[in-house]
């Protein structure tokens, strides 16, 4: 029997909010919650240059996939420089060690993701090591941090197909048992009350949901 979900919450920061006007507030915001928090940095600007790269050189997917979580791990070292609440972490046991020390993991995904034999290929990106991750963690929620707007209750098939998540992202949450809730870049200032308060759009199967709409400029 599997053991029950705990009070860990998981944080995909994506690497499009590295220019955010907000991103120092989502910092601020995740450093002072009291609850143990994991972040899953995305790739960004990174992850970008590695498909630029790709495109001109033409090496696979596997090469591309490797270099993509070294991007990961390059905006999670910017994060780290920009609060020192974050400490980088590579294994379960430097998570647990640094939530012991009151700091605020932020989750290195190459060195887990290859021992795990994961996809390597575009189609998983950060959205999935995230729920990967919340799930070897027994995590009770996952928080996205995407940009638009969303009705409180949606779509995960809906948001695989028009690239909010990557596609693998509905078979990697699954039935796991953890919450899947979304969040925007301005609501950093929001983020205990979202948590606890039920005020984040959740992320469910397509029966339970309501049809996803194009997000509003920001």
């Amino acid at each position: 029997m599997p053991s029950p979900r705990n009070g860990i919450t998981v944080v995909k920061l994506g690497g499009s909010h590295a220019a955010s006007p907000y991103l120092r507030q989502w910092l601020q915001a995740i450093a002072a919650e009291l609850g143990p928090i994991i972040v899953v940095p995305g790739g960004g600007p990174f992850a970008d240059a590695v498909r630029r790269a790709q495109a001109s050189m033409g090496f696979d997917d596997v090469a591309a996939h490797e270099m993509a979580m070294m991007a990961m791990a390059q905006f999670g070292r910017a994060l780290q420089s920009l609060n020192p609440a974050f400490r980088p972490a590579r294994s379960l046991a430097a998570i647990r060690r640094a939530l012991k020390e009151g700091k605020v993991p932020v989750w290195i995904p190459e060195r887990m993701a290859r021992a795990a034999r994961l996809p390597e290929t575009w189609e998983l990106t950060s959205d999935s090591l995230a729920a990967w991750l919340a799930d070897r963690l027994r995590a009770g929620r996952l928080v996205l941090v995407k940009h638009g707007r969303y009705p409180d209750r949606v779509d995960v098939q809906d948001l695989a197909e028009r690239g909010v998540v990557d596609p693998l992202f509905p078979c990697s949450i699954g039935s796991k048992g953890f919450r899947v809730l979304l969040a925007g870049p301005g609501d950093g200032a929001r983020f205990a009350d979202g948590l606890r308060g039920g005020k984040f759009p959740e992320i469910v199967p397509a029966r339970e949901a309501v049809r996803y709409r194009a997000p509003a400029a920001e």
